[in-house]
């Protein structure tokens, strides 16, 4: 840009020399050299006119418009003043000689300013009335014939705010056509500099001929050079039009390459290239171009589709699900992001490979199964006779199935990259979701549901300590169980326990709570940790008396087995994973969960005894007993406590 304006500063330059040494000023009167020059600039800002009207028209653009009316009142006036050249077609000196091109010059500075502003687009309906009133200006300057140098100072003011304009906008786009009118616009402020201090038929007047003549012949060269390199018209001065055409223009090129975009998905490609290059005014390379990025975006996306299979394969196996819902769900997967694939994945079951319906997409050609068998042999990709990859699934180094995709010819190298990645993927998929099915067995058969869920979802849970929260702890043992064992056999009581503890675990798991532990003929559960219960209180105190009930059905027929005793209480404990770094458990500590369990020592056989805290939480819908506030041991405070007799307005724990 410092060239470009030291360029521009030279005219300045070089005028301030000829009027500072009038003796440079040298006098050159040509009548016929002004007539075809200023003829010639006329001819060339009336084509620009025409060409810069033309895009407006097509774009409804207020701005290329002002330019365009802009360069054809210019080109109207240079034609009025070389008209006018003394002994061409008129006599002699006259009016018309002087004012045409002040006057011009300053009415096509007023739109040029007008053009740089950034105007609605719906004054394009009044584009009559603009350019009617443009004309009408010019003739009510002419007819005033106010003073050259006062037209001048207008000119020059005007022409100078739009160059600096049009600078802004070029900084934003860097478009040629824009730089373009920017150069045009302070060669006509400068001539305007030039047409006020500039004296008749001497070099200073002479220059502000030939500075408008650069003005115009710049956008013109500009113009040529472009159309040349793009070989088309339409797009010339899309770049100097209003933000919204540059908008407007933007969405509709990029609407276009979509359009592409889908066509080489197998759409109708050359039929939708020759309406984008029909709607845009393309030439053969320019469409050539925009084909060969159509092809880019295309296959960018199908990467990006096919990596989208991927991500969600692996994102599949995070959750608890059988072989047979994964490998469908991959199945479909893979089938919609390889488009045209079909695509099959065959299992080992009982030590032989099973092809289900439910895992193809599509129709796979096998050349046999013994291909398929010889990949998961081998344990490398294989290409059957129909070109189809036969991938193997392997799951810590046993084979676990195959993955088969063909399309009817040779997989693409790089589609045979991308599926390979996904038969790894897939492989893991297959390995974590077993074992988490492996843990969530092992888990739920020594723990909780809630616990196994959580440890499943984060082992990081499993470390030792814990969090303080309020709880609702249950204890319940048999009264009796001593008296018991002594009088049967070690078969008959496992026998016993297995039978009440089943009841027992069904009941607290029926009320979200957590089976802690079982400690000889003792039982432990916990609610509202791990998971949260707004009501666990309550949920506990059901589960006690549920439980109850549940005993006395089964004891009813076995007069021998002893009965259980409950205690339950309420209060801050500290709940987590207590033990050594070789063995922990899941439990909770304090004095909350101590008091439970002497309660549980002071209820009768099939009795329910709370304490006050719990009492408290559930509320007046409790039915109960007090006990007033009983001693319990290792505590030096009494407890409140209370025989827990039903739950007002509820009766399954009954049932």
């Amino acid at each position: 840009m410092i060239v470009w304006a030291a360029h521009l500063a030279a005219p300045m330059v070089g005028l301030w020399l000829l009027i500072s040494r009038p003796a440079l000023d040298g006098r050159w009167h040509h009548d016929a050299a002004h007539f075809w020059l200023v003829l010639a600039v006329a001819a060339v800002s009336l084509t620009m006119a025409v060409l810069v009207g033309e895009a407006a028209r097509r774009r409804a653009d207020i701005r290329l418009f002002l330019v365009g009316l802009s360069f054809l009142v210019a080109a109207a006036f240079l034609a009025l003043h070389a008209l006018a050249t003394p002994h061409m077609l008129l006599g002699g000196p006259n009016e018309l000689f002087a004012s045409a091109s002040p006057v011009g010059l300053t009415v096509a500075a007023v739109l040029a300013a007008a053009s740089a502003v950034d105007l609605p687009a719906t004054l394009m309906r009044w584009s009559l009335w603009l350019g009617v009133g443009a004309f009408a200006l010019a003739g009510a300057l002419a007819w005033l014939a106010p003073p050259t140098e006062a037209l001048s100072l207008i000119a020059f003011a005007l022409f100078a705010a739009a160059a600096l304009r049009y600078y802004a906008l070029y900084r934003e786009r860097r478009a040629v056509m824009l730089l373009s009118v920017m150069t045009a616009f302070t060669l006509l402020a400068e001539s305007a500099v030039a047409m006020a201090v500039g004296r008749n038929w001497q070099a200073s007047w002479w220059e502000w001929h030939l500075l408008m003549a650069a003005g115009f012949g710049y956008v013109a060269y500009s113009a040529w050079v472009q159309y040349r390199n793009e070989g088309a018209a339409a797009g010339l001065f899309s770049a100097v039009g209003a933000e919204y055409t540059v908008r407007r223009l933007k969405a509709e090129y990029g609407a276009a390459l979509e359009a592409l975009v889908e066509a080489m998905r197998g759409g109708p490609r050359a039929s939708a290239m020759e309406v984008v290059a029909r709607r845009f005014e393309l030439t053969e390379g320019q469409a050539a171009v925009l084909s060969r990025a159509a092809d880019a975006l295309a296959g960018e996306r199908d990467q990006i589709r096919k990596l989208g299979a991927l991500v969600a394969v692996g994102r599949d196996a995070r959750v608890l699900v059988s072989d047979v819902d994964l490998l469908e769900g991959a199945a479909r997967r893979i089938a919609e992001a390889f488009e045209g694939y079909a695509v099959q994945i065959g299992l080992v079951e009982d030590n032989r490979l099973v092809f289900r319906p439910s895992l193809a997409c599509g129709s796979v050609q096998i050349d046999s199964v013994r291909e398929a068998q010889a990949a998961l042999k081998c344990r490398e990709p294989l290409v059957d006779a129909y070109g189809n990859l036969v991938l193997p699934l392997i799951v810590k180094t046993h084979p676990a199935g195959v993955l088969i995709a063909g399309r009817g010819s040779v997989v693409p190298e790089r589609d045979a990259a991308l599926l390979k990645s996904l038969a790894a993927q897939l492989s893991i998929a297959l390995e974590n979701a077993r074992l988490y099915r492996q843990l969530d067995v092992l888990f739920r058969q020594y723990m909780s549901p809630d616990v196994a869920t959580a440890l499943v979802a984060d082992p990081s849970q499993a470390a030792l300590g814990g969090a303080v929260v309020e709880v609702t702890s249950l204890f319940a043992d048999l009264r009796g169980f001593t008296t018991f064992s002594e009088e049967s056999t070690p078969g008959q009581i496992v026998t016993m326990l297995n039978e009440y503890f089943d009841v027992a675990t069904k009941v607290v798991l029926g009320q979200c709570g957590t089976v802690v532990q079982f400690q000889g003929d003792a039982l432990m559960a916990l609610f509202n940790a791990p998971a949260r219960q707004p009501d666990h209180a309550l949920r506990a105190a059901r589960a006690a008396l549920m439980m109850q009930c549940a005993v006395d059905k089964i004891a009813a027929s076995r007069p021998g087995w002893p009965r259980f005793r409950v205690g339950v209480n309420t209060g801050e404990a500290l709940v987590g994973n207590i033990g050594g770094t070789q063995l922990r458990n899941f439990n909770a500590m304090g004095d909350a969960v101590n008091v439970a369990a002497r309660l549980e020592t002071r209820a009768a056989p099939g009795q329910v005894v709370i304490g006050g805290s719990t009492l408290d939480r559930i509320g007046s819908s409790a039915l109960v007993t007090p006990l007033g506030d009983l001693m319990v041991k290792g505590r030096r405070q009494p407890v409140p406590a209370y025989v827990l007799n039903g739950l007002r307005e509820e009766d399954m724990w009954r049932s």
